[in-house]
């Protein structure tokens, strides 16, 4: 184990972070599936100037920690002595560049850094369970987790660029270095302010046109000016004007995720008027084949129906098409997740049992040429949402216990997948009800950005 400690000159806009910088990589005689595969996504992405690849886990920990401690933690939790070494690097200072070796890069190569990690207020899953093991341990530390990916080769600055927005990070949610050595430890001030400011008040009741589409531009609320028409008057009547956290609330209550503006909406084609596509398709066919054992349908978070006496079984699906188009991993883990949640919260809540999937996507053998600008090719986004719904069910220990793959050329550009979960239920817990003075419990993860 060495510790690196050698200064340099500060890279971009910060300083080295002032905390204790860990990074656990491989050992270079060892295969290192994650960066096999990433070499392989690269040759999708057009990027042949990489000649070898390999990620590092990164920690970053609370400066006040002596070097033997934090020495002792990541021999004791971090670091699997016979897979993997351990950079150990000390606050303020930025790491030594590591050397090519005769297993790994190449001495006639640049070495390149892209170092990825969560933007401030975004939930840490990694971070907040080394946290609260080490607290545990009696060991009192902030944590923040990143990814450092080294590549040996000679990549231009565009091709760096895009594999950092492409390939090793999620712009939404995660800030991507290059070769930069500036994590981010302490949030900046900027976000402190505008918590600060989260009941800012916002100018709409008496708004021309322009300003209302403007405030719904900017804000990226993606409300119609009919809708910010019906939020102004709504306010007027009510003699103020919103906060920036009502205004919000009702752009999210008014999503096309929540609301299935498009399936509510008229829709007119061929000559037909269509007016709510959902109720007039697969609710009309639901209401009109009125199954005695359908127990509640279209009415609660999801759908239940009779299975043995005393027992009931819920089912949701749902689709996550576009999300799963921009990040395939997040998209599909979100949508699992969110029919696991419509489970236990149906009814008195029912015991998520197994989950389903089907994906559809384009040809896995399609040239590179052929992919439309701005879209991931198609064998990955079937890695990602494969290993989305795997990761978020499997680990929750709810198997997936069967899906369905469907390729076509008119899936390239817009994938669908379809996540779904059962549920089994006591059958007196179907039915509930809200009323004013309830108590509402959350469980789970601090909410951020994401």
């Amino acid at each position: 184990m060495t510790t690196l400690t050698s200064e340099a000159a500060t890279q971009g806009t910060r300083s080295p972070p002032d905390a204790w910088r860990l990074e656990v990589f491989r050992k270079p005689q060892m295969d290192d599936p994650e960066a096999a595969r990433a070499l392989r996504s690269m040759e999708e992405l057009g990027v042949q100037s990489i000649r070898s690849a390999r990620v590092g886990h990164g920690y970053l920990l609370s400066p006040d920690l002596d070097a033997a401690t934090v020495e002792r933690l990541a021999r004791e939790l971090l670091v699997d002595p016979v897979l993997e070494d351990l950079r150990l690097t000390a606050p303020c200072t930025t790491p030594a560049a590591p050397t090519a070796s005769a297993d790994f890069g190449d001495p006639g190569s640049s070495l390149h850094r892209l170092l990825v990690m969560r933007r401030p207020g975004v939930m840490d899953p990694v971070a907040w369970t080394v946290e609260h093991t080490l607290a545990r341990t009696g060991t009192s530390t902030r944590v923040l987790s990143f990814r450092a990916w080294e590549l040996y080769g000679e990549p231009s600055a565009a091709e760096l660029q895009t594999l950092a927005t492409r390939l090793f990070a999620n712009e939404v949610i995660e800030e991507v270095l290059i070769d930069s050595e500036a994590l981010h430890f302490e949030l900046p001030g900027a976000h402190a302010q505008r918590a600060a400011e989260v009941n800012e008040i916002v100018a709409l009741v008496d708004a021309s046109d322009e300003r209302l589409e403007a405030l719904s531009t900017e804000g990226c609320l993606s409300l119609t000016l009919v809708e910010m028409h019906a939020i102004a008057a709504h306010f007027r009547e009510l003699g103020r004007e919103p906060t920036a956290c009502e205004l919000e609330t009702l752009a999210q209550t008014w999503s096309e995720h929540c609301k299935h503006k498009t399936f509510c909406g008229i829709i007119e084609m061929d000559g037909e008027r269509i007016d709510n596509l959902l109720t007039v398709t697969i609710k009309a066919a639901t209401i009109e084949l009125d199954r005695p054992w359908c127990v509640s349908v279209f009415h609660d978070n999801a759908g239940v129906v009779e299975f043995v006496d005393g027992w009931h079984l819920a089912f949701k699906v749902e689709t996550h098409n576009h999300p799963s188009a921009i990040d395939p991993y997040g998209g599909a883990g979100t949508g699992i997740g969110g029919v696991i949640r419509d489970i236990l919260g149906v009814g008195l809540g029912a015991k998520p049992i197994a989950n389903t999937d089907s994906f559809f996507v384009g040809p896995l053998d399609l040239p590179a040429e052929d992919l439309p600008k701005g879209c991931m090719h198609p064998r990955r986004i079937l890695r990602g949402v494969v290993a989305g719904v795997r990761d978020y069910g499997n680990r929750m220990g709810i198997p997936t216990v069967n899906g369905g793959l469907w390729v076509d050329p008119g899936y390239v550009g817009n994938p669908l997948v379809y996540a779904g979960t059962v549920g089994l239920m006591p059958a007196d817990c179907v039915a509930k009800s809200v009323a004013p003075g309830d108590a509402i419990v959350v469980c789970g993860g601090r909410t951020g950005r994401d």
